[in-house]
């Protein structure tokens, strides 16, 4: 059943999405199978596994609303942003998610929620404060546009096995620093815990690469989305250029506080250089495997397209 009568699914992201399921389950698999090869008990793995991926899924809303100090808000407490999030509802023909606002000087926004219906929406201060309500109401849009794809519980579950196995090579890396001496016996399970500390940094980085292919699309769609929702892609545009000019003006510790968060948010919370430098065309590097997001030259060409479609069909 479609979320919204007026965000269309896309089809590329529906299939990067399956793809990256079906990818996923065949590395946890994988995983599962080595860590009880090499001796660890059937039920300690499937207990931890299991019971880490249904913590981050279930709570993701209320751990990333935690960590970035966000509280939700009434409509008597932000009457402007609901009014934003109430015509965009209107507009999509969708149910209306939670609304929050995280008080921090990067201006961001993102959205959050293991299904639609759990949703949250939520906008930072510092963007508030630098956007025009217009500007807002676009990037509202893209955001709303992530939970009608349904894109956000994707992505909170592909990120989960990187989480798992980051916890587990750092839990195999202070086993073997502080493990002391050890006789044969004691050998063999140092032996058990560097094949396990090795396989864990494997699996975090291919579920690392997974995650951030499948987040440049996603963000893409989502501009797409986004813009044809409202009809002025040049707002999505400016919105995007005047954010990722000011996060330059940040200080540089905030971006890094704010930079575990930036395959969930509208922009990446990194320096104007960073975010603009390196495979700007959009074209096979390096540099592009390790993006969350598309480059700001690829989003703006996009958003420029379909502003010369509208203008042409209007």
């Amino acid at each position: 059943m479609a979320i919204s009568r007026n965000i269309k699914p896309d089809r590329g992201l529906t299939y990067r999405m399956l793809m990256t399921g079906f990818f996923l389950v065949v590395l946890y698999g994988a995983v599962i199978g080595i860590l009880i090869a090499v001796g660890l008990s059937f039920v300690f793995v499937l207990v931890i596994a299991f019971a880490l991926l249904f913590c981050q899924y279930w709570f993701s809303d209320k751990i990333a609303m935690y960590a970035m100090h966000a509280k939700e808000v009434t409509p008597e407490q932000a009457p402007e942003l609901h009014g934003v999030v109430d015509r965009l509802c209107a507009l999509a023909d969708m149910q209306k998610p939670r609304v929050a606002i995280a008080s921090t000087d990067v201006p961001n926004a993102f959205a959050t929620g293991r299904s639609p219906k759990a949703a949250v929406v939520c906008v930072t201060t510092g963007l508030l404060r630098r956007l025009d309500e217009p500007e807002v109401e676009a990037v509202l849009s893209h955001e709303l546009s992530h939970v009608a794809h349904r894109d956000v519980a994707v992505m909170t579950i592909a990120s989960g096995l990187g989480v798992i196995a980051g916890l587990l090579t750092r839990v195999m890396f202070y086993s073997e620093l502080f493990g002391g001496g050890r006789d044969n016996q004691q050998s063999n399970a140092a032996f058990i815990e560097i094949i396990v500390m090795l396989v864990s940094i494997v699996v975090y980085f291919v579920s690392f690469l997974l995650t951030m292919a499948l987040s440049r699309y996603r963000e893409l769609a989502a501009d797409r989305s986004g813009a044809l929702l409202i009809g002025r892609p040049s707002l999505l545009a400016s919105a995007l250029v005047k954010i990722t000019g000011e996060m330059s003006r940040i200080p540089t510790k905030d971006l890094r506080a704010a930079e575990p968060f930036n395959a969930f948010f509208f922009t990446p919370a990194v320096s104007n250089n960073a975010t603009q430098g390196g495979g700007g065309g959009g074209g096979f590097s390096i540099g592009n495997l390790f993006r969350t997001h598309p480059t700001l030259e690829v989003r703006l060409a996009q958003l420029d397209a379909l502003e010369h479609q509208l203008g042409q069909a209007g």
